[in-house]
């Protein structure tokens, strides 16, 4: 059983409210998905004076239904799932979520875990610049860099790729990589990694990076907000005191989320002039937060200051395989649907 069964199922009655599987495919000539579409999605409330809550719920073609992930009460790392990774077929495409995919007959590769339900994690897109943002967070703690770099603030704000490319260049530069999956690993997530990433900045497909080599679930990524963001209760399901970033690095990087243009996943906000609008969470700087968007995925992670302030805020992060493929508007990121979760997440967060 998850560690709050109640919000669990709070969540799975979320998503299963907005009719996912009737998404419309422009792969399908506008017709509804051909299967189930896969989200993971992660929620922790937080308040003075109250233990956390928190629960992790999974879709995909395997599971439409949905399932709650078991969790310990610690929060720690998923036990009783199997992850298989993403994957690119040999000309770089993203093949898992073709109309016509046959995942019986795809190559999946293990990410973590050896349970009995399998789930396949769909690419963060963008929001892998969270790992490399924690990367060069953890570079100058360490005294490798003094100043921020220049390209951080665009990366993160309005997700500049040039500027990541950049900034993965300076990961290796700094021989950082490698000492970044052992924070991960120190920090109890496993199923963050920044894979294939090359010398030259490369961190995309042609790169020999990007889909299935660059991996993120829900959980973990919303774990990992909770050791960046300073508002946060000791991390239960570490040692304490083994927060692992500088009180004021990790202010930084709020900072940074709290100043997002692209509210398009879970908020709406820059799309409010679009017929059909749908109101989501709300946007940046009360979500400070990071979204992903390519044609086959659509993904946010933040910090959520929830209504009526005193202290309450929350941490909501969603991978899903609805890119703009899906999306109603040339603008939008995805389906009105997300949006729509979001609005339902935001309610959930406001009545906690």
């Amino acid at each position: 059983m998850p560690a709050d069964a109640e919000l669990a199922r709070d969540l799975l009655r979320a998503v299963q409210a907005q009719d996912f599987g009737a998404t419309a495919d422009a792969e399908r000539g506008g017709a509804a998905l051909a299967h189930f579409p896969s989200i993971d999605l992660a929620l922790a409330l937080f308040a003075p004076g109250a233990a956390p809550r928190f629960a992790n719920v999974l879709f995909s073609r395997e599971h439409p239904g949905g399932i709650a992930a078991p969790l310990a009460d610690d929060a720690g790392a998923l036990v009783g799932l199997r992850y298989d990774a993403d994957l690119q077929d040999a000309q770089g495409e993203s093949i898992a979520w073709r109309p016509d995919a046959d995942w019986s007959r795809l190559p999946f590769e293990r990410l973590y875990g050896d349970g009995p339900l399998r789930v396949v994690a769909p690419y963060p897109a963008s929001v892998l610049k969270l790992m490399v943002a924690f990367g060069i967070a953890l570079a100058r703690d360490r005294g490798l860099i003094a100043a921020w770099p220049h390209a951080l603030a665009p990366m993160l704000t309005v997700s500049d790729n040039d500027a990541t490319t950049e900034l993965v260049r300076q990961l290796h530069r700094l021989g950082m990589i490698d000492p970044l999956h052992a924070e991960f690993g120190r920090c109890g997530l496993p199923t963050l990694r920044l894979r294939g990433t090359t010398a030259a900045g490369g961190w995309g497909n042609a790169d020999g990076a990007g889909v299935g080599r660059i991996q993120m679930t829900a959980w973990d990524t919303l774990r990992l907000l909770w050791l960046i963001d300073g508002q946060t209760p000791q991390p239960p399901w570490l040692p304490p005191g083994s927060k692992p970033l500088r009180p004021e690095s990790a202010a930084h990087l709020v900072e940074l989320l709290r100043r997002q243009q692209l509210d398009g996943v879970l908020s709406s906000g820059s799309l409010r002039d679009l017929p059909g609008w749908v109101e989501g969470l709300p946007d940046a700087p009360a979500y400070a937060h990071k979204t992903g968007n390519t044609l086959n995925y659509a993904a946010d992670a933040g910090i959520v200051q929830r209504g009526g302030g005193g202290g309450r805020y929350a941490i909501v992060v969603v991978f899903t395989n609805l890119g703009t493929r899906h999306a109603p508007q040339p603008r939008c990121a995805s389906t009105w649907r997300l949006p729509a979760l979001g609005g339902a997440i935001r309610s959930l967060i406001d009545a906690a």
